[in-house]
C-alpha cells in the first residue's frame, strides 16, 4: 500500500515538470493560453479597481470642494434663503458630476468623432465650404461663404472646444466677406443638372415641364437634384451666427449675421411678400429658379422665420421680423383645413401650385417652424397662430398615415392630387422629433398621448430605415409594398441627421433610454462605414457600402450635435429655455407679448455658462 501511494503521488507531481510538457506540445499550448487568459484578467480586474479608485477619489475631491463652497456661503450669507439656494445648485452640480458612465463614455467617442471631423477640415478645407475627404480637398459648395465652419461654431461651443472655438470665431471676424458675385442658393447646380435632363427628353413647353417634374419628383430622379440641402444661405449662415452669438455673446457673431441678412432681404420684394429662393449677395436681384416654373419653394420661404424673428430681437430692428411674418400671414389668408400645402407657392398671387405635399424634401420645415415660432415665442398668445397652423397641419398629416405589412411600420405618404404615395423620405423622419416636441402643447391628455405615441412609431420605422440595410446606415428614401415592409429606394447615405434629432428629442420628452441605445447603434455604424482618414464620407451605396467623397456640413453641425446631446444631461440646453432651428442651431427662448417689439430685445446677450470642465463639454 506504501509503495501504491508513493506511485500515485509521483503521478501527480509529473505535471509539475517542464519535461513533461516538452514533450506533449498540445498540453503546452493549453497551458500557455490559459496562463495568458488567467493574465489578463487579473490585468483587466486591476485597472478596472484603479479606474475605479481615481473615480472615487475625484468625487470625494468633488464633494470636499462643494462642502467648502456651502461652509463659505453660510459664513457670508449667514441666512436660511442662501443656504437653500446654494444647496440646489450643489444638488445640480452633483448630479452632473455622477452622470450615467455609460452616457459619459460615449458622449467623448462623439465628441472624438467631432475633432476627427473638424480637424481634418481644418488640415484640408479651412475657410471653404466644404471638405472632400477622399481627396483631400475642399470645394465651394455655397460660394465661399465657409458653410463648415459657420456650422460648427455651436458645436464646438457645446462640446467645450475652446481652442478650435477661438480659431474660428477670428476667421469669422477677419476673413468671412459676403460682397460676393454669387447666386446664394444651391438651385444653381440644380438648375444645370435639370436642364440637361430637359435637353435628352426634348420637353417642349412650359407645362410640360411642369408635369414633367412631379413626375420627376415622384419617381426620385428629383431629389438627385436636392442632396447638397435647401437653406445655406439662410439658415445655416444667419442661423449659424445668431447661435453662436447667444451662446458665446461675441457680438461679431451678431455684426456679421445682420450683415447677411441685410444683403438677403430684397429676396422679400414680390408683390405678397413670398420671398424669391434665389438672391445674388453682390448686387441684390433676386428670382426664382426656372424649373420650378418660376414659383417659390414652400420649405424655403417658410424656414426663415426663426432666424429673422431673433435677429430682430438681438438687434431691436423690426425689419426682419417683419419680413419672415409677413409670409405666414399671407400663407394663413388662404390656409387650406387639413393645413397641408403643395410644395411650390406663386410669390406675386400667394396661391398654390400644382405639385405635391410632402413632409420630406421642399415641405419639411415649413411645418417644423409653425411649430417653433410658437415655442420660441414663449408659448404667448402672441405667437398663437403659428400653433393653431401646425395643429390643423397635424390634423391633415394624420391623413398621411398608412401601415406596412406584415410589421405594420407607420409611415408618413406622399399627396399627388387626390391619390397617397407609398413612399417617406429619411428627412421625414424629423417629423417624430417635431410631433413628440409639439404633442406637449395640447389641452388634452388624450390628445397629448395619441400623438406622443404617433411619434413613437414613426421613430421606429425610422430607425428600422438604417436597421433594414447590410450597412445599418439609412438611404434617402423607402416604398412601402404590401407584405414587403419596406424597401430602400434611392440607396446612398450623405451622413443626415433626422432619425438621430428625433432621437434626441424623444429620450429628452420621455426620458426612455431605449431612444440612445437606437442612436448609439447609428453612432457605431457611421464609425464603421463613413470615417476614413481625413473626416467622415457618405455612401453612394448603403447596401454595398461604396463611399462617396464629401463631408456634408451638416454632419458637424446636426448629426454630431445631436450625437452629443442625446448622451448629455437635460440641463445642456434645455429645451425650456432654447429652440432649435432647422440646422440644429439654437438659439434662445424670448418671451413675446402684446404691444411689445421683443421684452430684451435690447439687451446684452448673456452668455451661456457651463458648469461641467472642459472634457465634459459645456452645461447649463
Amino acid at each position: 500500500m506504501a509503495r501504491g501511494s508513493r506511485s500515485v503521488t509521483s503521478t501527480n507531481w509529473r505535471y509539475c515538470h517542464p519535461s513533461y510538457y516538452l514533450k506533449r506540445p498540445k498540453r503546452l499550448a493549453l497551458l500557455f493560453i490559459g496562463f495568458v487568459c488567467v493574465s489578463f484578467v487579473v490585468w483587466d480586474r486591476q485597472t478596472l479597481v484603479r479606474e475605479h479608485q481615481v473615480e472615487v477619489s475625484e468625487l470625494r475631491k468633488e464633494v470636499t470642494d462643494l462642502k467648502n463652497m456651502l461652509g463659505e456661503s453660510n459664513n457670508k450669507q449667514g441666512g436660511t434663503s442662501g443656504k437653500n439656494d446654494l444647496t440646489s445648485k450643489v444638488t445640480k452640480s452633483s448630479k452632473e458630476v455622477l452622470d450615467d458612465p455609460i452616457d459619459t463614455e460615449r458622449r467623448e467617442k462623439v465628441k472624438e468623432a467631432m475633432l476627427h471631423a473638424w480637424g481634418s477640415y481644418e488640415k484640408y478645407a479651412w475657410g471653404q465650404d466644404e471638405l472632400q475627404p477622399q481627396s483631400k480637398s475642399g470645394v465651394n459648395s455655397f460660394g465661399g461663404l465657409g458653410a463648415t465652419l459657420i456650422d460648427s461654431l455651436d458645436t464646438l461651443y457645446i462640446m467645450g472646444l475652446n481652442k478650435q472655438f477661438q480659431k474660428a470665431r477670428d476667421w469669422v471676424a477677419n476673413t468671412l466677406d459676403f460682397n460676393k458675385d454669387y447666386e446664394a442658393s444651391v438651385f444653381e447646380t440644380t438648375i444645370r443638372l435639370l436642364y440637361k435632363v430637359y435637353f435628352a427628353v426634348e420637353v417642349p413647353s412650359s407645362s410640360t415641364k411642369l408635369y414633367f417634374l412631379t413626375q420627376c419628383y415622384t419617381t426620385n430622379i428629383f431629389l438627385i437634384l436636392f442632396f447638397v440641402g435647401l437653406f445655406p444661405p439662410k439658415s445655416r449662415v444667419v442661423g449659424g451666427l445668431l447661435s453662436a452669438y447667444d451662446l458665446s455673446g461675441d457680438k461679431v457673431f451678431l455684426d456679421k449675421a445682420r450683415e447677411i441678412a441685410d444683403r438677403l432681404l430684397p429676396a422679400w420684394n414680390t408683390p405678397t411678400g413670398i420671398p424669391y429662393n434665389i438672391i445674388n449677395l453682390s448686387h441684390g436681384r433676386a428670382h426664382n429658379p426656372s424649373w420650378t416654373g418660376g414659383e417659390s419653394i414652400l420649405a424655403d420661404s417658410g424656414t426663415e422665420q426663426l432666424e429673422f424673428i431673433a435677429l430682430s430681437q438681438r438687434t431691436g430692428d423690426p425689419k426682419y421680423q417683419q419680413k419672415v411674418e409677413n409670409v405666414i400671414s399671407q400663407l394663413n389668408k388662404t390656409f387650406p383645413g387639413d393645413g397641408l400645402l403643395p410644395i411650390y407657392i406663386n410669390p406675386h398671387s400667394g396661391a398654390a401650385g400644382y405639385s405635391p405635399i410632402t413632409f420630406g424634401a421642399m415641405g419639411d420645415s415649413f411645418y417644423e417652424y409653425l411649430l417653433k415660432v410658437w415655442i420660441q415665442g414663449n408659448k404667448t398668445s402672441v405667437v398663437k397662430h403659428y400653433r393653431d397652423m401646425w395643429e390643423k397641419s397635424m390634423k391633415g398629416l394624420l391623413s398621411l398615415i398608412r401601415r406596412s405589412t406584415p410589421s405594420s411600420f407607420a409611415y408618413i405618404c406622399e399627396k399627388n392630387g387626390g391619390s397617397l404615395t407609398d413612399k417617406m423620405d429619411e428627412l421625414a423622419c424629423f417629423a417624430p422629433g417635431m410631433i413628440a416636441l409639439g404633442s406637449f402643447g395640447y389641452t388634452t391628455a388624450d390628445e397629448s398621448q395619441k400623438f406622443l405615441s404617433l411619434a413613437e412609431e414613426l421613430a421606429w420605422t425610422c430607425y428600422n430605415f438604417y436597421q433594414s440595410t447590410p450597412t445599418k446606415l439609412a438611404g434617402e428614401n423607402y416604398f412601402f409594398h404590401s407584405g414587403q415592409d419596406m424597401n430602400v429606394g434611392t440607396s446612398w447615405n450623405i451622413l443626415r441627421p433626422e432619425t438621430v434629432e428625433s432621437l434626441f428629442y424623444l429620450w429628452r420628452l420621455t426620458g426612455n433610454k431605449t431612444y440612445q441605445e437606437w442612436g448609439w447603434n447609428i453612432f457605431q455604424a457611421f464609425e464603421k462605414n463613413s470615417r476614413v482618414e481625413s473626416g467622415y464620407v457618405g455612401l453612394k451605396d448603403v447596401n454595398s457600402g461604396v463611399k462617396d467623397n464629401m463631408m456634408q456640413s451638416f454632419f458637424l453641425a446636426e448629426t454630431l450635435k445631436y450625437f452629443y446631446l442625446l448622451f448629455s444631461p437635460s440641463s445642456v440646453i434645455p429645451l425650456d429655455e432654447w429652440v432649435f432651428n432647422t440646422e440644429a442651431h439654437p438659439l434662445r427662448i424670448v418671451s413675446r407679448n402684446e404691444g411689445e417689439h421683443d421684452k430684451n430685445s435690447n439687451e446684452k446677450q448673456k452668455p451661456f455658462y457651463r458648469i461641467g470642465g472642459r472634457k465634459e463639454g459645456r452645461s447649463g
